[in-house]
């Protein structure tokens, strides 16, 4: 019952949201980012505590405004997923601003290809169509199996209204996909601050030990492609975004001394970004490992998003 709720409530979104005046929309996620915040849920704490990392010397005020200002951002995120889809292609090239595009167009004009990686900032589909709308460039990108498979293929059919190739995370062969695509000289995108299999590259962020996913540094190992970080963040009505210099492969070491240097390389990348602007990061789950859960093997359990 609780997962076909879930799933109808999406659903309204995709449906009713979508057909909503733009500024009525932008209240609307106010308001439902307002009273979750005065709620003070699980979701809320778990982001002021995750503020209070990336902001150390914050006073108590200062975050709660941090976070209420970060439910904002939350709910401006699924204001504008819902209302993607009928985004002109005008809307779309208008709403984003990117700096140093250089390394990316330069990148997969050599036929290279290329691995962005991002964390959660702003709004990585919106920032996906762009690429898709304004440079008019496919890629291929990774969701996560949610539940129920309802909600998770609505998912799939809302990216791929975008333009985009989804693989599942799991139950599937992504990473060969991922790999055969770069070698075509082709680019990938990948949201890339939380590792999800509870098996990811150990990394320093803001000072405390968090996993990261592998699999960008991985791929740009194996394949040859550009590793860019890029971070997001909304500057009123625009959503600008940063492509940082490609991370390069060390010369020495093994494959995961490698692996581990590269995305120590992006996560100190995503604490720039993050640090520059708090409260567009949604990050309402656990991050850092003294937050974790032990599992029976003495590794800690992440959550799902």
């Amino acid at each position: 019952m609780k997962d076909r709720l879930t799933d109808a409530l999406y659903g309204l979104g995709w449906s009713t949201v979508k057909k909503l005046p733009e500024p009525a929309a932008e209240r609307l996620g106010r308001t439902i980012a307002d009273a979750a915040w005065k709620r003070r849920g699980k979701g809320v704490l778990r982001l002021e505590a995750n503020l209070a990392r990336v902001v150390p010397d914050a006073t108590p005020q200062r975050l709660a405004e941090l976070s209420r200002a970060g439910m904002r951002s939350y709910l401006r995120y699924w204001m504008e997923s819902f209302r993607l889809p009928s985004w002109s292609r005008e809307r779309i090239k208008d709403g984003v601003d990117v700096k140093d595009l250089h390394h990316l167009t330069d990148g997969l004009a050599a036929g290279k290809g290329a691995v962005v990686a991002l964390p959660h900032l702003a709004n990585w589909d919106l920032a996906g169509a762009w690429v898709t709308t304004r440079l008019e460039t496919p890629f291929t990108t990774v969701a996560e199996r949610l539940k129920p498979e309802t909600l998770y293929d609505r998912f799939v059919a809302y990216r791929e209204s975008l333009g985009m190739e989804v693989l599942p995370h799991t139950g599937g062969s992504a990473f060969g996909t991922l790999a055969r695509r770069l070698r075509a000289g082709g680019l990938v995108c990948l949201v890339a601050d939380r590792d999800l299999s509870a098996s990811g590259v150990e990394v320093k962020f803001f000072g405390e030990s968090a996993r990261m996913p592998g699999g960008p540094a991985m791929l740009a190992q194996q394949t040859g492609a550009l590793l860019l970080p890029v971070t997001l963040w909304y500057d009123g009505p625009v959503m600008k975004g940063r492509i940082h210099p490609p991370v390069d492969v060390p010369e020495t070491g093994t494959r995961a001394e490698k692996t581990s240097v590269m995305t120590q390389a992006l996560a100190d990348a995503f604490a720039t970004g993050i640090a520059d602007h708090p409260e567009d990061w949604h990050m309402l789950q656990r991050l850092w490992l003294a937050d974790l859960e032990p599992r029976p093997g003495g590794t800690a359990a992440g959550e799902s998003s």
